[in-house]
């Protein structure tokens, strides 16, 4: 049965949901106090994620040749946590926040190798105009 948690525990808890939601960029304190809580929820998933990696080379170990069948549960979820475990920060979250949008703009884009969203439209135009003249090149 879990204990209860501590008075120490709650308060270095942190109070705000992690993202800007609600968020007035003038009040200091409330804008660190998000910016705290985004670096924490990252680094626990960092974290979460060492924390699977290393069972599963443990598993790894202990199965031997027969890791395929053993260890799968734990590879997949390894590969389930690999993509939130880099520690990102907040600069992205807070320059391109929309109220009421739970991504910030072009994060899918620039996760894709793009330097910045409009890249993604540009990308795609050339594209377009080749093909209404029939220029197979592109």
């Amino acid at each position: 049965m879990p204990t209860p948690e501590s008075e120490a525990f709650l308060a270095k808890k942190p109070t705000v949901p992690p993202n800007f939601d609600g968020v007035d960029y003038n009040d200091t304190p409330r804008l660190k106090a998000a910016q705290d809580a985004i670096i924490k929820e990252q680094w626990v998933k960092s974290m979460m994620n060492r924390l699977i990696r290393q069972e599963l080379q443990k598993c790894y170990y202990r199965e031997g040749v027969n890791h395929l069948e053993k260890c799968g549960k734990l590879r997949e979820r390894y590969f389930e946590t690999l993509p939130d475990a880099k520690v990102k920060g907040y600069l992205f979250q807070q320059q391109n926040y929309i109220p009421g949008q739970e991504d910030p703009v072009g994060q899918d884009q620039v996760s894709a190798g793009l330097s910045r969203p409009a890249d993604g439209i540009m990308a795609t135009v050339p594209a377009k105009i080749a093909k209404e003249k029939g220029d197979e090149r592109l």
